[in-house]
């Protein structure tokens, strides 16, 4: 188990345990992805425990979470350049070993740390996307377009409305060929009204 005490190998297993537990979040149900991110949290914690951590660098690593997602909620790349640079300064130091003030090799730190970053901006850029667009199948929407009665409406009929054809009801009898408003639906049922 000496392996494990070499801090870039801590360092990689340790990213590796965040990323499969940021995953396992995302893809619930195997219950293979939370065993692995517990598996290589155990691992990283028995090397942090050997090695010592700054805690300080501990910090960092926690900070660079802010300026990441204020980032990708805006797009201000510059934002992004703050979280690399405290997720790769918090990584280069976060373990204490042999006395030395540099125990994580820099280049190891770097493109680890560059990867995972961006890899978390596609990601962070996309969620954020998702939470602003509105569905395209929005049936709320539907209220108040404009459309055609395709058969006699009453009890029953359909209708054409936003290039669909739809059930529809109304309170008054309308003719087929009369154009209508959607005045409220009923799950795919319209409730529509004669215009004119």
């Amino acid at each position: 188990m000496d392996f494990l005490l070499d801090p870039n190998f801590a360092y990689l297993i340790l990213l590796g345990a965040i990323i499969l537990s940021l995953l396992a979040l995302v893809t619930p149900g195997t219950g293979v992805l939370e065993i692995s991110a517990i598996f290589c949290f155990l691992l990283a914690g028995y090397a942090a425990y050997n090695l010592s951590i700054n805690w300080w660098a501990l910090i960092l690593l926690l900070l660079s979470a802010l300026p990441f997602g204020y980032a990708a909620k805006t797009g201000k790349k510059l934002f992004l350049g703050i979280s690399i640079f405290l997720l790769v300064i918090g990584s280069v130091f976060i373990f204490a070993h042999d006395g030395k003030w540099i125990s994580v090799n820099p280049i190891v730190a770097f493109l680890s740390s560059g990867i995972l970053a961006g890899s978390f901006w596609i990601v962070a850029v996309k969620f954020f996307q998702t939470l602003v667009t509105r569905p395209t199948h929005d049936l709320e929407a539907l209220i108040g377009l404009a459309g055609e009665a395709r058969t006699v409406i009453y009890n029953e009929g359909s209708v054409y409305v936003n290039g669909e054809l739809w059930s529809a009801r109304s309170e008054v009898k309308i003719p087929a060929g009369c154009r209508v408003r959607v005045i409220r639906r009923d799950g795919f049922t319209l409730f529509v009204e004669k215009i004119g």
